[in-house]
């Protein structure tokens, strides 16, 4: 973990109550896709943790939907305002369990985080198929960067007004897709029923309230088969076999 300041240089609207924001900066803890920033709002006593979808030598960027008053705000921020940030949080992704072909399933902005592993994953030369499931078309992110990456995507919506109308599993089926580990992130319905779907290994990134955010207030602790273990600090990744439902 590392605090720092970090500077606004973009925060836009991408999709339906859904923005992106830039943040430039020195960010060196951030090892592996799946890991997030805890970021300090003006007037709020609890920080925003909040997923990294990519990051480089200059900073950083996340992807993030209004869903409360702390979101809002940060949605209002503009650019050029110095945000206090705590990054490098939680262990991410290990895209070495992957013998050769992989299955990415996003649900919602479960999209981003998956993002650099899909990144990495192309890079050490692994065939990746994605799956990413929305409510609607309205609230797509990321089709673009995805299919510049070169993997096979398919998309699903509830409503069927963009790719299978459906749920991810549905689009699994649909993709004919190949593999032999997955790593899904989204709603904990959606990534439940994946891990049953999926036959084979996988990971899964959990998400809870959190309070510090760098495992001392336990607050974020979940049921594994080792015993409780921290959202936080323990994972937020953790293995198919690992999780209790």
């Amino acid at each position: 973990m590392k605090k720092g300041l970090f500077t606004i240089i973009e925060n836009r609207l991408i999709a339906d109550k859904t923005w992106k924001m830039r943040l430039s900066g020195e960010c060196h803890g951030f090892t592996g896709g799946g890991q997030f920033a805890d970021i300090a709002i003006d007037g709020r006593f609890l920080r925003r943790p909040i997923a990294v979808r990519e990051w480089d030598n200059d900073g950083f960027d996340i992807i993030y939907k209004t869903v409360g008053e702390g979101t809002e705000q940060l949605s209002r921020t503009k650019e050029g305002t110095v945000l206090d940030i705590l990054t490098g949080l939680g262990n991410g992704f290990d895209a070495g369990r992957c013998a050769g072909r992989a299955l990415i399933v996003s649900g919602g902005l479960g999209a981003s985080p998956l993002f650099s592993l899909a990144k990495e994953l192309v890079e050490k030369g692994k065939d990746v198929n994605v799956v990413m499931g929305f409510n609607r078309s309205s609230e797509i992110i990321l089709e673009d960067e995805y299919r510049a990456l070169g993997v096979k995507l398919t998309i699903a919506t509830m409503d069927g007004s963009a790719g299978i109308r459906g749920l991810v599993t549905d689009a699994i089926m649909a993709s004919g897709a190949e593999y032999d580990y997955f790593y899904t992130c989204g709603p904990k319905v959606m990534m439940k029923a994946v891990c049953g779907f999926c036959p084979t290994s996988g990971e899964a990134s959990l998400e809870e309230r959190m309070g510090c955010g760098c495992g001392i207030c336990y607050g974020c602790t979940c049921h594994t088969k080792s015993g409780p273990a921290r959202i936080c600090a323990d994972g937020p990744v953790f293995k198919k076999e690992e999780i209790i439902w």
